[in-house]
């Protein structure tokens, strides 16, 4: 299975307004590629919640996005305190954000499991204070 692209982010955590940016230049360079609409939504959607989640929990991170000719796999990085509790941290509804963030209209604990929904498969590996690392693959086929 060849790799045909890759498109790397740094994903600043001290800066809300630019949370999203990378997310939208994937979807632009998806339709560049003339992919079907509902991968690109599904993409962008699982994107943008990791890159959500990696601004507000662990002050910024990386994003690989690997583009092949049967699968879209994004691949989230950051060095934030980990998670505690995945299975706790999958439930909708459960959020570790301070009030601060909730009142900025983000922390609703809908994250994870929108990336989870809108994705085809997803692990995450993290360890307590050293960070997180979320594979998750979009089927193109």
């Amino acid at each position: 299975m060849a790799e045909l692209l890759n498109f790397h982010f740094d994903v600043d955590g001290e800066d809300f307004t630019c949370a999203g940016q990378a997310s939208v230049q994937v979807k632009k360079n998806l339709r560049r590629l003339g992919l079907p609409p509902e991968i690109i939504r599904r993409v962008s959607i699982a994107m943008y919640e990791g890159e959500i989640n990696m601004v507000i929990h662990a002050g910024g991170g990386t994003v690989d996005v690997n583009v092949t000719e049967d699968y879209i796999e994004i691949i989230l990085c950051d060095n934030g305190p980990g998670i505690a509790d995945i299975e706790q941290a999958m439930q909708e509804g459960f959020s570790t954000a301070t009030d601060h963030i909730r009142s900025l209209g983000f922390g609703a604990g809908m994250g994870l499991p929108n990336m989870k929904r809108y994705t085809d498969y997803m692990t995450i590996d993290s360890v307590v204070g050293k960070g997180t690392d979320i594979t998750m693959r979009v089927n193109i086929n």
